[in-house]
């Protein structure tokens, strides 16, 4: 068996990819549209100041593009969560040429070398981001939260801030372990923790495999990684996952909005995974709930792995349900366990713009905009069309850095583990592949064979990476 050693890859061309998967979303904006960003960088806005809030953004290395300053701070009762969220409505005219072209676009997609934005980068990853030191305009959520995580009282108001600091998770994880959180997010790690286990006892579904990363380094090269995701990442999607809930709870009180939805799981996809988990050995008692079983389970071992990989089946079905009156009968989202909407990203991601006006004018109680209005039934599918897309381009990355780092590592054997599995917990005889995973390489791949169990160690052999067909393959041994 080769040993395990750091995997560079050699140059990789991603330009082909472009032009397959979003060849009808150039990189660059038309002229009218930049000129309009540009034109729309320089407004002004009303002094509508919480100046005296010292908001923090906290996001991965690196990145420009600040929808999101949090301030926290401990009361009799528990939390208040005050949420700055960049106010890309007061740079974007409705029925312009640039809101035209938003539509079209749906969101921003990433690519190792570059990203093509929703939004032209003056706006984007400048006057509307929130970048620290800066005066911005914002949607500022405030949000009481009770010690157990439940909500108490919302309110949303348009304001101007400023982002005191610009933190990376690793930093807010290092200062969560040396005790040395800055005031403003000082109580993060009980306010997450609280959300957490109310998340939980909600019946979210998750699955927390590691994620597969492509970084690039200075010098050019691409690698390739798994990356387990640290505790202050949880805390903070909490948070944001806390102002969609409190977002949908003020739409379906107003009887109008646009959610994000996610059925629960049917009782044949609850039955598979439950059998594939007793096939494996780990425990899932008859009446358990699926969100019990699953938080339990630790990514690192093979067989909990093996689970929650094919635990992905209960999260299928995602989507997003505008209505203007009749609320909808599909309101809910599995993997929040309660109705849930996106206002959290909205230089990112088309639906938050409109989403986050409708929470605006209900909270003032006023007229929620016509333009919003005549929009709502159209972004359901707007943004189904776009996240495929995105998951597209996701995948064919991943399968494309894949197979050129392998490329000149044909024949090698590779410890890996097997995760796909049928209702036994054995690798499905009508299908001559499994799914495996080679934390060596970190990569996950298609690998034959026979008598593969999943959640078991095994020897694989790359047999296939061809980066034209963005193939990769392992044969057992």
């Amino acid at each position: 068996m080769v040993s395990a050693r750091r995997i560079l890859a050699p140059p990789l061309d991603y330009a082909a990819l472009r032009e397959d998967l979003v060849k009808e979303l150039p990189a660059e904006f038309a002229a009218v549209e930049v000129e309009q960003a540009e034109q729309a960088a320089s407004r002004a806005f009303p002094d509508r100041d919480l100046l005296d809030i010292a908001f923090v953004t906290v996001d991965p290395t690196g990145s420009k593009d600040l929808d999101q300053a949090v301030a926290l701070e401990r009361t009799p009762d528990g939390f208040r969560v005050r949420y700055a969220i960049a106010d890309i409505a007061a740079f974007v005219d409705p029925g312009s040429p640039l809101d035209q072209v938003l539509s079209t676009r749906g969101q921003t997609f990433y690519f190792p070398d570059l990203r093509i934005g929703l939004h032209p980068a003056t706006l984007s990853e400048g006057a509307a981001s929130l970048l620290p030191g800066q005066i911005r305009p914002a949607v500022v959520w405030t949000i009481d939260v009770s010690a157990n995580g439940e909500i108490l009282q919302t309110s949303v108001v348009r304001a101007l801030v400023r982002s005191e600091r610009q933190y990376d998770y690793e930093t807010v994880q290092r200062l969560t372990e040396t005790g040395n959180l800055p005031t403003t997010l000082r109580a993060l790690p009980q306010l997450g923790e609280a959300l957490l286990a109310r998340h939980r006892a909600r019946g979210a579904i998750e699955t927390r495999l590691p994620t597969q990363e492509i970084s690039r380094d200075d010098a050019g090269q691409y690698h390739l990684k798994f990356r387990a995701v640290l505790p202050v990442e949880q805390y903070n999607a909490q948070i944001s996952l806390l102002t969609g809930v409190a977002a949908a709870q003020m739409m379906l009180r107003g009887g109008i909005g646009l959610l994000r939805t996610l059925p629960e799981p049917d009782d044949a996809a609850l039955r598979a995974v439950r059998s594939c988990a007793n096939g494996l050995g780990v425990s899932w008692p008859k009446q358990a709930r699926a969100a019990d079983v699953l938080a339990a389970l630790k990514p690192e071992l093979p067989r909990h792995a093996a689970v929650l990989h094919e635990s992905a089946m209960l999260l299928r079905g995602s989507g997003y349900a505008a209505f203007d009156g009749t609320v909808p009968s599909n309101a809910g989202h599995a993997g929040v366990g309660a109705p849930y909407a996106h206002v959290t990203a909205p230089l990112r991601r088309l639906a938050d713009r409109y989403a986050t006006e409708v929470c605006l004018a209900l909270h003032a109680g006023s007229e929620v905009p016509q333009w919003v209005r005549n929009a709502l039934p159209t972004l359901p599918d707007a943004m189904n069309r776009s996240n495929q897309r995105a998951n597209a381009v996701e995948r064919a990355v991943l399968d494309y850095t894949e197979a050129v780092v392998l490329a000149d590592r044909l024949g090698e054997n590779f410890d890996a583990v097997v995760l796909d599995l049928d209702e036994r917990g054995n690798h499905d005889p009508s299908d001559d592949l499994a799914d495996i995973v080679v934390a060596a390489l970190a990569v996950r791949a298609k690998c034959e064979g026979e008598a593969m169990r999943a959640g078991t160690m095994i020897n694989a052999q790359v047999i296939i990476a061809n980066p034209a067909t963005r193939q990769v393959r392992f044969s057992a041994l």
